[in-house]
């Protein structure tokens, strides 16, 4: 498991395996959040398969999916939400971990600068400079 940190709250990851999941919460994290549709390709672990997973260590696990490189403002304030209603570390997952990282960035729960979520990103191993001016806006 490839957990890489955007700040002390948040991980994002790569897909998981439903047993990667185990001795999350030993490690402070309360969360999950899946940001993949279900189904998405094929050999993705099932949904319910994750879910399940994820109850069994005592985790609440949310989905919240996006796709297509389109990020809904509803999305956006679920993940904000999630965040924000969360005690404890989130973990965020999808494909590369791309996409939980740029939620995050948008949802923008610590009122950071476009800058300090850029570098945050960045630090993390994801370029979202192309987002910048979504960031900028709001939008």
């Amino acid at each position: 498991m490839e957990l890489r940190n955007i700040d002390a709250t948040l991980a994002v990851a790569p897909q998981m395996q439903p047993e990667e999941l185990a001795g999350l919460a030993a490690q402070g994290f309360a969360a999950v959040i899946c940001n993949r549709p279900d189904g998405e390709e094929p050999g993705q672990p099932p949904l319910d398969e994750m879910r399940r997973a994820a109850q069994e260590e005592g985790l609440a696990f949310h989905h919240v999916p996006v796709a297509g490189g389109l990020f809904p403002p509803a999305a956006v304030a679920a993940f904000a939400a999630i965040r924000r209603g969360t005690q404890g570390k989130v973990l965020a997952y999808c494909r590369t971990g791309t996409r939980s990282a740029t939620l995050d960035a948008l949802a923008n729960i610590h009122g950071l600068s476009v800058e300090e979520r850029l570098a945050n990103a960045k630090a993390a191993g994801y370029d979202l400079s192309a987002l910048a001016d979504r960031m900028a806006t709001g939008d």
